[in-house]
């Protein structure tokens, strides 16, 4: 555990790509292997699960420290991290302990299932035995809570500085449903060849966004334009006679679209196909809460399958007939994918997506204004010699999402945020009028400044009416301006509106409580998105 904390702290304590890189490069050339394959398990997001629960955790920290437990719980919102508080408040440590990650790992695991009694002992004498930056990362291990400043592809290229290993080709093999339990260090490398990866996906290739549109990219006639779906992305992998669907976080979920099964009747063996998960209905995608209802469940009940059927919208082919076709041009890809989806039946749940066909630039804009009215979020520009790439490569795939809808709203509850934001009121609740009341509606936590959300912070204090555990009530007063994506109908809020991403755009302090919106405005909107 030593070793792993001194690569944490190594990255904690720098913003700079190449330090961390390094940091990382030299730990996965010196450490054990064990180790290593549990760091690049944490860094992709594979935890251990949890086997404490956080109250748990609270209550034997406060024990152990000799604090009554309403005293933890004061310190807790003012540090803002469990882990953290717990490794603060602990007294020093009476022993010490060598275990190594993985041994402190298999530690965890073993606790899970274990009486409470037998657990708390466990977890005491561990604390016991850790100094304080060790018993950070254990708290973080045993929460399942483990994240740190860095990304899959900053560990990726910092595993191929060590190894050798080209880049592109180390993305693909971490990729699927390994686990440290499932693969050791040598075969993860070695390719991961084993049954359960026949059907692992490529790395995705991401898009940037296109903040000031798309003048500056030069001939028109050098990219393709569709639209940029709203759904779920995804790899559709048959091979083998085995069929899977990968989302980008790498979470198989074949199982809960079933209508997928059916395409193993018209694929031909050795077909990746790159798309968009949708509901469909008709000619057009449903709503993304239609799709929504169905991305928790393990299994779709006849009613869902049939309210909210799946759909693929394909553009790309990343691999046919067995050969990886990412090197090449996007245009000859999708000439590839549009000559394969051509002859697929009806009823086949894959179609292609549409070219937006443009001339120039200006038109292209005037397409994207109808984003809306075809359910898309905006456009999605591709060079069309551009390869497939890996993560988010700057250049040669761009998203141009539309404007977002927008509603001034009246802020009516606050809450202190996390990390390093714990000092201060970030999390607010915010409420639009409905003749004399006011109705909550969406909360956000983006989107203001440093010194904003300091200002607000010290109203919220001079102004709190009531508190609720960590919740402060205000007076409405300060006024705000809400961007979002999307509108919905919702039974569960008191509103009866559920809002897609919605933040804070701007700070209305021009603007009195008596011209915020109004909950029949909201309703005429969402109205006008049905």
């Amino acid at each position: 555990m030593k070793r792993f904390a001194a690569l944490f702290a190594a990255l904690d304590g720098t913003t700079a790509t190449n330090a961390k890189v390094a940091a990382l490069a030299a730990y996965f050339r010196t450490a054990p292997e064990a180790d290593r394959l549990w760091t690049i398990a944490l860094l992709s997001g594979r935890r251990p699960r949890r086997s404490v629960t956080a109250t748990e955790l609270r209550e034997w920290a406060a024990e152990a420290a000799g604090l009554p437990p309403w005293l933890f719980e004061e310190c807790y919102p003012v540090v803002g991290d469990l882990a953290e508080t717990i490794a603060l408040v602990l007294p020093e440590p009476t022993g010490a302990n060598d275990r190594t990650l993985a041994d402190w790992i298999g530690f965890i695991r073993a606790r899970s299932g274990r009486p409470a009694a037998e657990r708390k002992a466990a977890i005491l004498d561990a604390w016991a035995g850790l100094p304080r930056e060790e018993r950070f990362l254990f708290n973080k291990l045993i929460t399942g809570g483990f994240r740190v400043g860095v990304s899959q592809k900053l560990m990726t290229r910092a595993l191929a500085q060590a190894t050798g290993i080209d880049e592109a080709e180390l993305a693909h093999r971490l990729m699927g449903a390994w686990t440290p339990e499932t693969v050791s260090y040598h075969t993860l490398l070695q390719a991961n060849e084993g049954a359960g990866e026949l059907t692992r996906p490529y790395p995705f290739f991401l898009a940037h966004p296109l903040e000031d549109g798309p003048e500056g990219l030069g001939d028109p006639a050098e990219w393709f334009a569709e639209w940029k779906w709203d759904g779920i992305r995804g790899q559709l992998v048959f091979r083998g006679g085995e069929l899977a669907l990968w989302s980008r976080g790498e979470e198989l979920v074949t199982d809960r679209f079933p209508e997928f099964a059916r395409t193993r009747d018209w694929l031909t063996e050795g077909t990746v196909i790159d798309g968009e998960v949708m509901a469909w209905g008709g000619d057009l995608p449903l709503p993304f809460a239609e799709l929504q209802k169905r991305i928790g469940r393990k299994t779709v009940p006849r009613k869902l399958l049939a309210e909210a059927p799946a759909m693929l919208v394909a553009y790309d082919l990343l691999e046919a007939e067995g050969r990886d076709l990412r090197a090449e041009p996007f245009a000859a890809r999708r000439a590839r994918l549009q000559a394969m989806t051509a002859i697929l039946p009806a009823e086949a749940p894959i179609r292609l997506s549409p070219e937006v066909p443009f001339a120039d630039w200006t038109a292209l804009s005037t397409a994207r204004a109808g984003a809306r009215a075809a359910r898309a979020e905006g456009l999605m520009l591709k060079r069309r010699a551009s390869a497939y790439g890996v993560g988010r490569k700057r250049g040669d795939w761009w998203k141009w999402k539309v404007d977002p809808m927008t509603v001034d709203a009246v802020m009516v509850y606050a809450q202190a945020g996390h990390g390093r934001r714990a000092t201060l009121y970030t999390d607010f609740t915010f409420a639009v009028s409905d003749g004399n009341d006011f109705v909550p509606f969406a909360k956000a936590y983006s989107g203001l400044t440093d010194a904003e959300f300091a200002e607000i912070t010290r109203w919220v204090r001079a102004n709190t009416l009531e508190r609720f555990g960590p919740v402060r009530r205000v007076p409405p007063e300060l006024v705000f301006e809400i961007a979002f994506e999307g509108i919905r109908p919702s039974p569960r809020h008191r509103s009866g509106i559920a809002l897609r991403f919605p933040r804070i755009l701007r700070w209305r302090r021009d603007k009195p409580v008596a011209e915020i919106d109004t909950l029949d405005s909201l309703r005429a909107l969402m109205a006008a998105q049905c």
